[in-house]
């Protein structure tokens, strides 16, 4: 079994709390009902941080307090909704009341989902905020990578760029023209990252779905990896040097 990242993970720890210096925004039904300078991050896992929010910076006549008292390990909330004009998202969020981690009281923490965008500044992000401890670098190199699975060569090439990503393996972007893309076949998903950008294609590989994947506009952050194909370390069996790597063992396994 192969370690779950060779890159440095988070230093984050769970409960963690940290001022934000960006501004923040989100959007429902085409207004702005959530902008405020003074996010917190708070980590509910390592990985990545939320944004909790004084109440204060959120529109007033969007909130809809449900009535409903929830009890959770960080102390006791009460349930909200949002109603921005004819759109409603019950359950959309938690206001503490009352907290076991100082400073949490009267800030509120939305169900990512329940808002229709989120920006940083002027930048749309995706999933979840971008944790300021989350590092990533996309450089090219000339080691010699090549994707193999069930005997069949997916890709190989002497020229691909290494994108390196705290807390994940290192993943291996190859240029098309080293692709087999006879032995893939292209579906319709699409993923976002906060770091890398939206996905614009997927492909799988018989009736393994979803193994290998492309951005064709990245963020600028790592430009070098647009329009090339990177797969799943963790779903393929892949050589660095003629070295069969560990698959790891990550969430995406």
């Amino acid at each position: 079994m192969g370690m779950t990242s060779d890159y440095p993970p988070s230093i984050t720890e769970v409960n963690q709390m940290e001022p934000s210096p960006r501004r923040v925004r989100a959007t429902l039904n085409g207004r702005v009902v959530v902008d405020t300078t003074r996010a917190v991050y708070l980590w509910e896992i390592p990985s990545y941080p939320q944004y909790y929010i004084p109440i204060e910076d959120v529109a007033a006549d969007v909130i809809v307090d449900e009535e409903h008292e929830q009890h959770l390990s960080r102390g006791r909330a009460r349930r909200l909704g949002l109603r921005a004009g004819d759109v409603h998202r019950p359950a959309a969020a938690r206001q503490y009341v009352e907290s076991k981690l100082p400073g949490l009281e009267g800030l509120v923490r939305f169900e990512w989902d329940a808002l229709d965008a989120w920006f940083e500044e002027d930048e749309e992000i995706f999933g979840h905020p971008r944790c300021p401890y989350h590092r990533v670098d996309a450089l090219r190199s000339t080691r010699h990578v090549r994707v193999e699975l069930d005997g069949v060569v997916l890709a190989e090439s002497r020229s691909p760029v290494l994108l390196f990503e705290t807390g994940l393996p290192t993943r291996y972007y190859l240029d098309r023209t080293a692709v087999n893309f006879g032995a893939l076949t292209h579906s319709d998903t699409s993923t976002h990252c906060p770091y890398k950008g939206r996905t614009s294609d997927y492909w799988s590989v018989g009736a393994r779905p979803d193994l290998a994947w492309s951005y064709a506009q990245p963020f600028p952050a790592v430009a070098a990896i647009a329009g090339l194909v990177a797969f799943y370390n963790e779903k393929v069996s892949t050589y660095v040097d003629d070295q069969l790597l560990d698959r790891p063992v990550t969430p995406f396994s």
